[in-house]
């Protein structure tokens, strides 16, 4: 039986540490303090958790890959942090550990008997979960477990918290039904007080229902049956659930608003219970001192609404937040009656500004408190092979943040999913902008439910979202739909978030599938990098680029079947592969537009290895302060762009003839003089239609392709850097007089340039030359196209 305990909350920028026991302290937010209120209830007793089996009984699930904090949790240390930094109160206790679970058939009603215990709130498909199963759409999942019930002397109401519940749960205290909620990604609460026992063990039980990849709700990239870019299934509760005392009157949530240009901050307090002889205070403090004070006297014409009015606080010489300097103003919200403390919660915000605006060229560009800002980071999937959607503990968290800062990024793509709170207060601490992705649905899973329901769900979900992680300063811009995935009345979606938050910016569809609305213009080339064209108003984005790929046995989700968009076998080839990259792109954020880039990915998923760790956090896979180094150089002057002369061009825009083959051919097809009359013409480029960043001229559907053609260099050609541009799907081989050039595996997703062996750059000549060309295919689409070009350094 563990001790139940309510924990104190001890408040520092924002970030909550507990005590293990519950006793009365001070609540200090760095110099505000919160002096206790007497609660004779809780200073009576403490609520009481039975846990049926002995903490010392549960174990992990033995899953493929742990982490190294994986032997940090417990049933007694299950993410103990205060999981809702931006709105702290002193009093709480966290409902993580052991729990009773069952999976059953979707319309059977509460089991009588449970299949054993499931660690809160690690997913049921997880190792962290102690259960690692599948729960499927025609089941559902049950949690059960008691608590007693606190004296309850001064008419405070208990709520019960969860912080994410992946995906429709239904909430029953002492048998009866509560209330229900669908959203996969949203915290929601739920008052216990009427359901309450008088006294004895109350029993708390949730029902789960996730239709996963069967369903029509936003879901990121869950599948149930786990390939390539697609991972495990995620259901359950997935987040912190905790118990709240608080007041009948009380403040249920906040809503701050910066404004850098004003020198000001607004804040909406929404306020609940009896507040008709309340009145609101608010403090703002910048470490030791007191920015401002806003003690507004309620007047009896204003009355309910005056208190739930917004309240603007004046912040002059305000200290702004940046990734650079990532200050935070603390913030303490009290509920008065009488001058005395009804409520109180703590908070903090940070004064930023983002915008697009114009450069001194014209160009539009991302600006940050009002200065442009190149904005470079990873694509951040936020999975973990333990714990999947749910990190194995809150420094694990912290962790991949602190990596990202130190290889010199200055943002994060948060990919098609919601983090938890401590997420986002741990980029707003460290100083990470944050471009945040709403979770994909997908239309092939709507048959059975209407379009109407489906997007009136999506949009309450991105709703949700949008309110849920509002006041997080590192959040700078929304991204409503990803390549496509469910893109649905674009232009209705992007307007409603402009309107909603006009003071972030909003990325109408991140790659392929630009409505030409929204503050930017996105695109993706793998690897890349590619900037598109300058545009009047929008600014102009690499949303994703890169996923170079390396796996390193010993950390990989699987031994075989690896995957990355360029495979590569050691961590130093892998290092010059990217610092290529980071080279290439750098010209680009000067005269064509480029504001900002999104490499594939802060770490390895599943069998996914194009991260720039493995999957475990153990190995940061190439030299950190090359990378470091390479990276940082992005937010200097921009060198010239390269000059990039055609010498034989490939068929992107324009159908170039070649000869081709689908029959293995004779031994010396790839050299000068073999006699390929006898194989058809047809115009480059050779495929399946539907490739990502195909141009099909001429159709290919066969395993393997031979292709040649002749060109002629001038008679005073001189090359200077010639290199291959190449679209391949997937291994192909590239030969010029007959000598190999360049050997490539897996794919890329467009056109990119690739550098050639020095034996065949030394081979060319003024005059007829030979291009010929193996392409193989193996599954999915195909696709292969090449061109030669000369790239020249411009100079300044």
């Amino acid at each position: 039986m563990s001790q139940p305990c309510f924990k104190v909350l001890t408040l520092e920028r924002g970030i909550a540490i507990q005590p293990p026991v519950w006793h009365k302290e001070r609540m200090k937010i760095r110099n505000i303090s919160l002096n206790p209120r007497s609660v004779p209830w809780l200073t009576a007793i403490l609520l009481a958790v039975s846990l049926a089996a002995s903490a010392q009984d549960w174990r992990p699930a033995p899953g493929p890959l742990m982490t190294r904090w994986a032997k940090e949790v417990s049933p007694t240390n299950a993410l103990p942090e205060y999981p809702r930094p931006q709105m702290a109160r002193r009093d709480w206790l966290n409902l993580n550990g052991l729990w009773d679970y069952a999976i059953r058939p979707k319309a059977e009603a509460m089991p009588a008997n449970f299949d054993g215990k499931i660690l809160v709130p690690f997913p049921v498909e997880s190792a962290l979960s102690g259960v690692m199963k599948k729960v499927g759409a025609t089941s559902q999942l049950w949690y059960r477990r008691t608590f007693e019930r606190p004296t309850d002397g001064r008419g405070q109401r208990l709520l019960l918290h969860f912080g994410a519940v992946d995906w429709e749960a239904t909430v029953y205290l002492n048998g009866k039904e509560l209330g229900a909620h669908r959203g996969g990604y949203d915290g929601f609460s739920i008052d216990l007080t009427d359901a309450l026992k008088p006294s004895g063990p109350q029993e708390l039980a949730v029902a789960v229902w996730d239709p996963s990849d069967a369903g029509a709700q936003p879901r990121g990239k869950q599948v149930e049956r786990p390939n390539g870019i697609w991972y495990t299934s995620v259901s359950g509760i997935w987040q912190t659930v905790w118990l709240e005392p608080v007041p009948e009157s009380r403040v249920d949530s906040l809503k701050i608003t910066p404004d850098v240009d004003g020198g000001k901050v607004t804040v909406e307090a929404v306020v609940s219970g009896p507040v008709g002889d309340t009145r609101l205070q608010m403090v703002v403090m910048d470490q030791s001192n007191t920015v401002n004070r806003i003690d507004r006297t309620l007047t009896p014409a204003t009355g309910v609404g005056s208190v739930t009015q917004a309240v603007t606080i004046l912040i002059p010489k305000a200290k702004l937040w940046s990734p650079d300097s990532p200050f935070l103003y603390d913030l303490k919200v009290t509920l008065l009656r009488q001058g005395k403390a009804v409520d109180e919660v703590a908070s903090y915000f940070g004064m930023r500004k983002i915008s697009v605006a114009k450069d001194e060229q014209g160009t539009p560009r991302l600006f940050l408190n009002n200065q442009p800002l190149f904005q470079f980071g990873p694509l951040d999937q936020g999975w973990w092979p333990d714990g999947l959607y749910t990190a194995p503990t809150d420094a694990a968290l912290r962790y991949d943040i602190e990596v990202e800062k130190q290889l010199g990024f200055n943002m994060a793509r948060k990919h098609v999913k919601v983090e938890p709170d401590r997420w986002y207060y741990w980029c707003d601490k460290l100083g990470l902008l944050v471009w945040q992705d709403m979770p994909s649905a997908f239309p092939a899973a709507r048959q059975a439910v209407s379009m109407s329901d489906t997007n009136a769900q999506f949009d309450l979900e991105l709703k949700r979202m949008i309110d849920g992680r509002w006041n997080h300063p590192s959040i700078v811009m929304w991204v409503p739909f990803n390549e496509g995935w469910g893109q649905h009345d674009t232009a209705r979606v992007v307007d409603w978030i402009q309107q909603y938050d006009p003071r972030r910016l909003v990325n109408n569809a991140s790659g392929w599938t630009d409505q030409q609305v929204g503050d930017v213009h996105d695109i993706h080339v793998y690897p890349g990098p590619r900037a598109p064209g300058i545009e009047s108003k929008r600014a102009g984005v690499l949303g994703e680029f890169g996923g170079l790929g390396l796996p390193l046995p010993g950390h990989t989700w699987q031994d075989q079947a690896n995957w990355g968009y360029r495979s590569f076998t050691t961590r130093e080839a892998l290092a010059d592969a990217y610092v290529d990259l980071i080279t290439k792109l750098h010209p680009l954020a000067g005269s064509p537009g480029l504001c900002a880039a999104i490499y594939t990915q802060t770490s390895d998923v599943e069998i996914e290895v194009n991260g720039l760790m493995t999957y475990d956090r153990e190995i940061i896979k190439m030299d950190a302060a090359r990378i470091s180094a390479a990276n940082r150089l992005l937010y200097t002057t921009p060198p010239p762009v390269p000059i990039v002369k055609t010498l034989t061009p490939a068929s992107r825009d324009q159908g170039v003839e070649w000869h081709f083959t689908t029959q293995s051919p004779p031994e010396g097809w790839n050299a000068p003089g073999f006699n390929e009359s006898a194989w058809p013409a047809g115009n480059g480029g050779f495929g399946t239609r539907g490739t990502p960043g195909a141009v099909v001229r001429t159709e290919w559907s066969t395993p393997d392709i031979w292709l040649r053609r002749s060109f002629e260099l001038s008679a005073d050609f001189k090359a200077s850097h010639p290199q291959c541009l190449l679209h391949h799907d997937e291994d192909a081989e590239v030969y010029i007089n007959g000598t190999l050039a360049l050997k490539v595996t897996g794919y890329i997703a467009d056109y990119d340039l690739f550098e050639i062996s020095p034996e065949a750059r030394g081979s060319l000549k003024p005059g007829p030359n030979l291009l010929a060309v193996h392409c193989h295919q193996t599954t999915g689409g195909q696709y292969i196209d090449v061109g030669l070009v000369d790239v020249v350094e411009a100079t300044k």
